[in-house]
């Protein structure tokens, strides 16, 4: 990803966090009395946590995802 694409996607993410986390707040306290929000109220904190993770792991190339070329294990650091 090109640094002006990282960006963008960083600033997107953010705007996507700030926009969403209220949302969460009230889904978990309709979720008290109404324990079928829970539903909801869970994929929606999915969705914030995909954006909190592009926001803080942006710089991870693709070559941390790709499996080894030579067929060896990578561990975890």
């Amino acid at each position: 990803m090109s640094q002006t694409n990282a960006e963008r996607a960083r600033a997107l993410s953010q705007n996507l966090l700030e926009i969403l986390t209220p949302y969460e707040e009230e889904l978990i306290a309709l979720e008290r009395d109404a324990p079928a929000v829970g539903q909801l109220r869970r994929a929606l904190g999915i969705t914030i946590a995909e954006a909190c993770f592009l926001i803080t792991d942006q710089d991870v190339g693709k070559s941390e995802w790709a499996p080894p070329a030579d067929g060896a294990t990578r561990r975890a650091s």
